[in-house]
């Protein structure tokens, strides 16, 4: 996921809505606002719908795609795909919940523009649970705390991918061919522990967290979005070639390792922070309900082929990120260095948001000749925190399906359909409804205790059991 959350403050234009007599949104909890209701404020020069477009995709689409075709190992090759597009659904669901309450409190209470944890604020605020109410700010520091947590979690997966790429690229140096062909075996030149390597990356990374201009970080974006774009489409057009016969793979995995399939896809789908502050950027917001089905809809078609096509060519050979499984050959080893240089790059992007919560407030309480110094330290610890615990956790596999089970199945999965239950109770909801949302945040709850809990379980066998998952079987 290559681009920035929710930051209101950072955005000098906004939408809103005209508010009816009653200060309630017209379509009510059916559905998105009616386009017509939408009214622009601030800057006129906002993002058309195809920029909008890329920017969702853009935050959709990260590492977590490519650890997709282990998971369906995890779940089978049928309950796999299966249980993707159901999660597809119900992740583009929860995105229009969210926007559909932040529309509700833009026209009840005039505002212009409400992030995520404004939202939950305000949910909380109109329940009838009087403890609720008075506690109703502590939604936001819940939602800033999953935020952080969800992408410095992001950051330790890019330690962990950055590491164990470049560590297959340099075993296998003097091995590499100009065959792109065949994939032979070969044997590796032993190398470096891949926890070498994140001590290695550590000073680069360090340096590459001092960029604070948005401006400039979106030069590093836009130029990681292009090497990414062509390695899938390098990555695609192996995949595709002499797939074995797939009769001989599970149609459903054993049940215990379902959880990590959990983790790995919730993580490749939580786009759910971008979904706001990219609606309130747009020129024609009113376009934005659209937009969000469309680019999902590429988005989950996207993760069922790759994780597909991915499980079938390689099988149970997987590893935990496609690229590991490519030939030894100049082009595909190129393509492994591209994409890291993808990922390193939209580190800086990712670490924008942990680092713009937590300095702040903290560089404030220092005096004011010291607060540039303050700040780049707090940026190296946190920095050396993410790697600290990608080294802790040096298996990318484990790190992903963790941080989609702790982090992501709460932004994405559990506190939406509770905050419609909160926003809509007392305007009156139908039990189906009610019963929905409940069964939806269970289903994320039961996820995230299952999953950690199976993700810390498998972190705590020796790596090499695994069947090839493992950084230590490269």
């Amino acid at each position: 996921m290559s681009t920035r959350r929710l930051r209101s403050e950072d955005y000098n234009d906004y939408s809103s809505t005209d508010v009816t007599p009653e200060g309630s949104p017209p379509a009510g909890i059916n559905g998105f606002t009616r386009p017509e209701s939408y009214q622009r404020f601030g800057e006129s020069n906002g993002t058309t719908w195809y920029q909008t477009l890329i920017h969702l995709l853009k935050g959709n689409i990260g590492t977590g795609l490519l650890g997709l075709p282990l998971a369906l190992k995890n779940a089978g090759i049928l309950l796999g795909p299966l249980s993707l597009l159901v999660m597809g659904v119900v992740a583009v669901h929860c995105m229009s919940i969210l926007v559909k309450c932040a529309h509700h409190f833009c026209y009840r209470f005039q505002k212009q523009f409400l992030d995520y944890g404004g939202t939950v604020v305000y949910g909380l605020e109109s329940t009838p649970i009087s403890w609720l109410r008075t506690h109703a700010v502590w939604g936001r520091r819940v939602v800033a705390l999953f935020l952080i947590l969800t992408q410095l979690g992001f950051c330790c997966v890019y330690f962990v991918f950055l590491a164990d790429s470049l560590r297959q690229v340099v075993s296998s140096a003097n091995s590499t061919t100009t065959d792109c062909q065949s994939n032979r075996t070969v044997t590796l030149t032993p190398t470096m522990d891949s926890r070498l390597y994140m001590l290695s990356l550590l000073p680069f990374v360090v340096l590459l967290s001092f960029i604070q201009n948005l401006k400039v970080l979106s030069i590093f974006s836009m130029l990681a979005n292009v090497a990414m774009l062509i390695s899938l489409v390098v990555i695609y057009q192996y995949i595709v070639r002499d797939i074995p016969d797939p009769s001989a793979l599970p149609l459903a995995a054993a049940w215990k390792t379902y959880p990590l399939f959990f983790g790995t896809a919730i993580f490749a789908f939580e786009g759910i922070g971008v979904v706001l502050p990219l609606e309130n950027k747009m020129k024609n917001p009113q376009q934005f309900p659209v937009i969000l089905y469309v680019g999902m809809t590429i988005v989950t078609i996207l993760f069922i082929s790759l994780g597909v096509l991915g499980y079938l060519r390689f099988g149970a050979a997987i590893q935990a990120s496609i690229t590991l499984n490519l030939p030894n050959c100049w082009l595909y080893q190129a393509v492994k260095l591209l994409f890291s240089f993808g990922i390193f790059f939209t580190y800086a992007v990712q670490f924008y948001v942990p680092a713009e919560i937590i300095i702040p407030p903290l560089v404030a309480r220092v005096p004011e000749r010291w607060g540039w110094l303050v700040n780049l330290l707090l940026r190296v610890v946190l920095v050396g925190i993410t790697c600290a615990l990608a080294i802790l956790i040096p298996r990318l596999d484990i790190v992903i399906s963790l941080v989609g089970s702790v982090s992501s199945s709460a932004l994405a999965l559990i506190f939406p359909p509770l905050l419609e239950i909160a926003t809509y109770y007392t305007e009156g909801m139908h039990p189906l409804l009610i019963a929905k949302d409940v069964l939806i945040s269970l289903f994320g709850f039961v996820g995230f205790v299952v999953g950690t809990y199976e993700a810390l379980v498998e972190l705590a066998m020796p790596a090499a059991v695994i069947n090839g998952t493992s950084t230590s079987g490269q």
